[in-house]
Order: structure tokens, then sequence, then C-alpha cells
């Protein structure tokens, strides 16, 4: 087990407050020194086509032909949450302190992550309020799109369970981690809503797999 470099865990310790400062997984391995962009030509991989249509954090569609390059290479989590979920906002500082150390030059992470941003709050505005401050890809609510996304992993707001049922796994937040290299199939559920932070630490972060 590997610890984060000191500068990342200082980084950590003035970003986290009291109440929700945990550890954070330890298994990160060396940052990659250096990548190599996808040529502009390159073949779409298929296992883009898994993906639900996405927006930039500021509402612009994210077009298939640019998620390669905006994904490639990267570890790729869909965060479900809301903005007028307590629970979601409690844990979002944590969240976001665990990317920006993961993401870091600094860092000893062998891959940056992305999260993608599926809402279960009630109007596009906001959507894009919330995604343009945490910085996120996220899932439109228009045609139905972000719904099919939380019946898919069964994860959605007890507020939703009169449009989407009983059959929930989990409530607000939680990630799923997906396989980039197994069709963006499943990897790991990260269940934050019954855990906290410390659901940060499930997500493994060594090698290359299910790196995108």
């Amino acid at each position: 087990m590997t610890p984060l470099l000191p500068i990342a865990v200082a980084f950590l310790s003035h970003t986290i407050p009291t109440t929700t400062r945990t550890a954070f997984p330890s298994q990160i391995a060396r940052r990659m020194s250096s990548s190599s962009s996808p040529s502009s030509s390159a073949i779409m991989d298929p296992k883009y086509s898994t993906l639900p249509k996405l927006q930039t954090p500021t509402g612009e569609p994210l077009l298939p032909s640019s998620l390669h390059s905006h994904l490639s290479g990267k570890r790729v989590a869909l965060y479900f949450s809301a903005g007028w979920c307590p629970m979601c906002t409690s844990f979002e500082p944590s969240l976001l302190a665990f990317r920006e150390a993961v993401n870091s030059p600094a860092s000893n992470a062998q891959n940056d992550i992305e999260l993608i941003y599926v809402p279960s709050d009630r109007s596009e505005e906001e959507i894009l309020k919330r995604t343009a401050a945490m910085k996120m890809l996220s899932v439109p609510l228009a045609d139905g799109e972000a719904d099919k996304v939380k019946a898919r992993y069964r994860i959605w707001s007890g507020s939703e369970c009169g449009k989407l049922g009983t059959g929930r796994r989990s409530g607000v937040p939680a990630l799923v981690v997906l396989d980039g290299q197994n069709n963006g199939e499943e990897m790991a559920f990260l269940a934050a809503e019954s855990k906290g932070a410390k659901a940060l630490e499930d997500w493994d972060l060594e090698g290359g797999e299910g790196v995108w």
C-alpha cells in the first residue's frame, strides 16, 4: 500500500472540514509521466456508445465524436446526487477534494478521474448551477435521459420513488465506477449514502484495470 504524496495529504487537510475528513485510498500508483492525445481521425471505440447523452458543465451537448478525447486514459464514475439533498451536499466537499488530490500533478495517481453527474435535481437550471460549480459533465433531464440511467443502475432519491418505483438498491448520494475495458459495464458501486466519504476507499486506483 503506497501512501499519497505529502503535498496531496497537505491539500486534503486544508480542504476537507474536520467533520468530513477521512482516509482516502492509499493504493495510488505513480502518475504517467506523459500521455499522447488521440488522433482526431481515430475510430471511436464501441464502448462509448454505452454511455448516456452527456453535456458539458455549462450545458452544451458533448458530441459522441469528442467522447474519446475527453475520457480516454481516465477512470470514470457516475455520480448520483441532488442539490436539495443535505447528505449529498455534505458529502461533496470530500468527493471534490478526493478528485482534486487524484488529478493533481503532485499526485502519484496513474490516471485522472472523471465524474459524471446524474441529477435528481428538479430543473435543468439547478443542474447547470451545480455542474458549473463542481466542474462535472452531466446527464440531461431532457427526454428522460437521467431517469434511464437511474433505472439502469437502480439508484434514485426517495422523492423519485413515485415515478421510478421502490426497487432501488440505493438512494443518493452514490457512485458507480464504469469499466472502460469492458464496454462501460459497472465495475464498482460506492455506497456514499450509507458510508459517506469512506465509500471513496472502495474505488480501486491501482494498475490499469477499468481505465477508459
